[in-house]
């Protein structure tokens, strides 16, 4: 594979909420995988194996579960890999703010997964006291999105 089709496909999968892909030709197959907030690392069996190392977002990445831990209240988790949505579309208003009051069932806010739109209600009654996700975020099963207390 010659390194300006590497390079298109590199391109396309860090503009894209695809977080790995996998080709394989004649030559030999080759695996893009994007690391939330890092820049891809692309490896090509058997010939070549590159990867760019990401140092600054991936320590700013591990630094923020150690702040979760000194939340306290409930956490709301996310049930599902996606990307993180605070509001319907991006000029509406954000389903929740900290401070605002909910009721178990609300929707707090929403995940897009394999482009569906799946609503996140609160699992409880409370104030929302800490919003842990930003806005077009990627999350991960079980990753804390909301402290309601």
């Amino acid at each position: 594979m010659d390194l300006r089709k590497l390079k298109t496909l590199i391109d396309l999968v860090s503009e894209s909420n695809v977080s790995e892909l996998e080709i394989t030709e004649a030559e030999g197959k080759v695996r893009i995988v994007k690391f939330m907030g890092a820049v891809p690392v692309v490896m090509q069996a058997p010939a070549m194996v590159a990867a760019t190392p990401a140092p600054a977002p991936v320590a700013a990445a591990v630094a923020a579960p150690a702040a979760v831990a000194e939340v306290v209240g409930h956490s709301v988790k996310s049930p599902m890999v996606g990307t993180f949505y605070r509001s319907a579309s991006p000029g509406a208003k954000a389903f929740v703010d900290i401070g605002s009051q909910v009721k178990e069932g609300d929707t707090i806010c929403i995940i897009e997964a394999m482009k569906i739109l799946n609503e996140i209600e609160a699992d409880k009654s409370g104030t929302i006291t800490a919003m842990l996700c930003e806005n077009g975020q990627a999350v991960e099963y079980g990753q804390p999105l909301f402290i309601i207390e």
